[in-house]
């Protein structure tokens, strides 16, 4: 039940490569920033039934903060011009 959120999310990461080399020349950085599992209250937008389903595949395991994936941002933003981060996968370490 995760195949449109699976294509939507790779349909992100292929439009975000193709821009950041149309743009490249331009000295236009695109980065694609991939948090695992975050604890927000987005986790209760879920139904009853997903909400299981997530606390059985990811148990009692830490989860990232808002703040780790501020500080994964403000990573590639402060980078030299001539460093560009394409994607940055961030998880927690638990997270399989």
């Amino acid at each position: 039940m995760q195949a449109v959120y699976c294509a939507t999310k790779f349909g992100v990461g292929a439009f975000s490569e193709a821009l950041r080399q149309e743009l490249a020349r331009q000295h236009v950085r695109v980065s694609v920033v991939e948090p695992g599992s975050v604890d927000t209250e987005l986790r209760s937008h879920n139904s009853d039934v997903v909400q299981q389903q997530l606390a059985a595949v990811m148990g009692g395991i830490e989860r990232l903060q808002s703040q780790d994936v501020a500080e994964s941002v403000g990573f590639i933003v402060t980078r030299p011009r001539h460093v560009a981060v394409a994607e940055l996968l961030v998880r927690p370490t638990e997270q399989v």
